[in-house]
């Protein structure tokens, strides 16, 4: 049973973030850099450019490009040993600062959080002693909506944190944040809603008004077209 464990463990983590990275090099995931463009997460992952999601253009333009890990490998019958099932690359004016992983259930059956922190330590060092982020920094919707922390491992800058939910069955996440530009990009974020509640009434009109136009040009094409053909 402990052979087995040591197996699943080492498996896991080959496939957490194989190729390997330096240990303690929290700006990277795999072959994943923050601070990359989204051009250079596209030619990597397969993932057109232009399928990156525009959550906001203004004050800057904030985005998101997912991105799910082929589960079998080209021209094989087995499936791939890949633990991650998907990927969210978040950017703040074309830089990725952070790096959302969603891992299948089946790569992670049975494994203990002892199990994927050995796996994880094996990429990032040691994890932090205490699991709570830094003081006085309030989660982000992402964070908040990932469960419980199980282990943290960072610097001043970088956070990585891997998470356990049981709100959808079973769950594991692991983010990989720069933590400088997240703050950016969250208050970017605030200052972009802030900008859509106050245009909202201006938008509105603007739709009320066109939605008449529309009416008006419909009916008038009607009225053009019934004229002529009008027999009382």
């Amino acid at each position: 049973m402990r052979n087995a464990r040591t197996v699943a463990v080492c498996a896991f983590g080959l496939a957490l973030l194989s190729p390997r990275v330096d240990a303690q090099d929290f700006s990277r995931y795999r072959t994943f850099d923050l601070g990359a463009s989204v051009a250079s997460v596209s030619t990597t992952t397969g993932v057109a450019a232009s399928e990156a999601k525009t959550l906001h253009q203004r004050p800057v333009v904030l985005q998101n490009l997912e991105w799910r890990p082929s589960r079998w490998n080209t021209g094989a019958a087995t499936g791939s040993a890949d633990a991650a099932q998907q990927m969210v690359f978040s950017f703040y004016d074309d830089r990725l600062f952070r790096i959302v992983v969603d891992y299948g259930r089946d790569a992670t059956a049975g494994m203990t959080n002892a199990d994927l922190i050995e796996a994880i330590s094996a990429i990032y060092g040691e994890p932090l002693a205490n699991t709570v982020r830094a003081p006085g920094r309030v989660p982000s919707d992402v964070e908040a909506e990932s469960g419980t922390a199980v282990a943290r491992w960072g610097d001043r800058d970088h956070a990585v944190v891997l998470y356990r939910t049981s709100s959808y069955g079973d769950a594991l996440r692991l983010i990989v944040t720069a933590l400088p530009v997240d703050a950016l990009a969250r208050k970017a974020e605030s200052q972009a809603r802030l900008l859509e509640d106050r245009e909202a009434p201006s938008r509105e009109l603007a739709r009320q008004k066109k939605e008449r136009a529309d009416g008006l040009a419909v009916a008038e094409k009607a009225r053009a077209a019934n004229k002529k053909v009008f027999l009382p």
